[in-house]
């Protein structure tokens, strides 16, 4: 069982577990301004240490069973029945995962990332995804522009695979290069008619786990994937 930074279990139930959120807070504030900020393919930061160590141990052993693929990939919309959101019902039924709702949700970490990345999140609600991807899965070159002010693929599982990290492009058909996969590093960008990122296909044998964390604007239509749907970041 992971311990929150007081070394008391993380657990689910109902209560919310304030002090692991504001820690959460301060991991990914501090890893923010630490990071490795780069111009090519596209502005970007690479981050470490994105959430503290026993919140990603905890994140990578929620219960989840990956979804089948069914041999079709290449875009995470062509499985949108069996995609997993830090939603209200999952909130409400851990805490775990309410404080890293919570954390992102904040007015500092909105702050933080307007700071950093140049984002404007103003009016922006809180999307979180919880990806499980098995072998078979790829996806083509896109750039999160639209509705996305705000993209975050933290990584939590499997470690020693640097290799399954995020594809970086040029161009849609110019490779560029790969972010190193580890537990709690992160890519973090704001979208613009550059950010193409994607996942070449190859195999991995093992499920590649990540937190997918988007601040989208009010224009986003599947309210029911998003973690406060009546509340903006910051409030």
């Amino acid at each position: 069982m992971p311990a929150s930074p007081s070394g008391a279990p993380i657990q689910d139930g109902s209560d919310f577990p304030e002090e692991v959120a504001r820690a959460c807070e301060t991991a990914f504030s501090d890893s923010l301004a630490a990071s490795d900020s780069r111009s090519q393919p596209f502005p970007h930061r690479l981050l470490e240490n994105t959430l503290p160590a026993a919140v990603v141990d905890g994140l990578r052993r929620l219960p989840f069973e990956a979804p089948d693929l069914g041999g079709v990939s290449g875009a995470r919309e062509a499985h949108n029945d069996s995609r997993r959101y830090l939603d209200p019902a999952l909130i409400s039924a851990s805490p775990l995962c309410a404080a890293v709702a919570h954390a992102f949700q904040s007015k500092r970490t909105a702050e933080a990332v307007s700071n950093a990345l140049g984002a404007d999140v103003s009016g922006c609600h809180l999307r979180i995804e919880y990806a499980q991807d098995v072998d078979g899965f790829w996806l083509a070159p896109h750039t999160d522009l639209g509705v996305k002010r705000f993209t975050l693929l933290c990584y939590l599982d499997p470690n020693d695979r640097p290799d399954l990290g995020t594809d970086l492009y040029e161009a849609p058909e110019r490779w560029s290069s790969r972010a190193d996969f580890r537990p709690g590093a992160a890519l973090a960008f704001a979208p613009s008619d550059r950010t193409w990122h994607g996942f070449e296909p190859r195999p991995f044998g093992c499920v590649r786990k990540s937190l997918i964390v988007n601040y989208v604007t009010s224009e986003w239509r599947a309210r029911e994937q998003l973690a406060f749907p009546d509340r903006q970041v910051g409030e």
